[in-house]
């Protein structure tokens, strides 16, 4: 199956200190920003454009229970996850299955983008959280 780069996801502190360094210093463009209370997410969210290539700037809304404040805590503020578009989400759960690759089942949902995505389990991609993603609605 084929995969391209969707975004990556960049944890921070202060939402606002980093949309002006990626608007300022970076040259991008602010597409849209956005609160999420959902359970496995609590979190603010902007979504950055530097010419087609974006990123989302997460900023915990709940220190005690949002996965990005978890994150925060261990490993400091920055890259958080990298999500790959796959296209068709259902045919890539499939594929991991046959890699025997696992996935965090709880984090299986579709966001006001109309993005559907999942996170493969950081212990079977060296740690790294990988989100994948399609579009169904897109055609």
């Amino acid at each position: 199956m084929e995969k391209r780069l969707d975004h990556i996801g960049v944890a921070v502190r202060n939402i606002e200190d980093s949309i002006t360094f990626y608007t300022n210093v970076l040259g991008g463009t602010l597409i849209d920003r956005y609160r999420s209370e959902a359970k496995g997410v609590e979190s603010e969210i902007a979504i950055i454009d530097i010419k087609g290539d974006r990123t989302e700037l997460l900023m915990p809304t709940n220190n005690t229970t949002s996965p990005i404040a978890r994150f925060i805590k261990q490993k400091g503020k920055g890259v958080h996850h990298i999500a790959y578009d796959v296209g068709n989400l259902d045919q890539a759960l499939k594929e991991l299955e046959g890699e025997g690759i696992r996935t965090l089942e709880w984090s299986l949902r579709t966001n006001k983008h109309g993005r559907r995505l999942i996170y493969l389990n950081p212990a079977d991609t060296e740690g790294t959280i990988i989100e994948y993603c399609d579009y169904p609605d897109k055609p």
